[in-house]
């Protein structure tokens, strides 16, 4: 399995792209399972899904990785100290 890599939609998410088959239990008591390509979401209050990759790749944008990002806007950089300070204030409690 893939590093946790942080997304957002309305929500932020920690996933990871599996590269094996994986199940993992819901918040409604439901076995999920995906398989190769699917991702592996956790939710910031800990619970887990399987999203398959045609929804996820959809729904979800990255927000940073390794890589240099272009240049953007004050706004932009604004948001995303935000979103950064946000999880790290969340992850610390898991």
């Amino acid at each position: 399995m893939e590093d946790w890599k942080l997304y957002r939609t309305r929500f932020l998410a920690k996933a990871r792209r599996l590269d094996q088959p994986c199940s993992v239990t819901d918040a409604c008591g439901r076995t999920q399972q995906g398989g190769p390509g699917d991702y592996l979401v956790e939710g910031s209050d800990g619970s887990r899904r399987i999203a398959p990759a045609h929804v996820f790749e959809d729904i979800y944008v990255e927000l940073g990785s390794g890589t240099r990002q272009p240049a953007c806007s004050r706004a932009a950089r604004v948001q995303n100290k935000v979103y950064n300070m946000l999880w790290l204030h969340l992850d610390k409690h898991h």
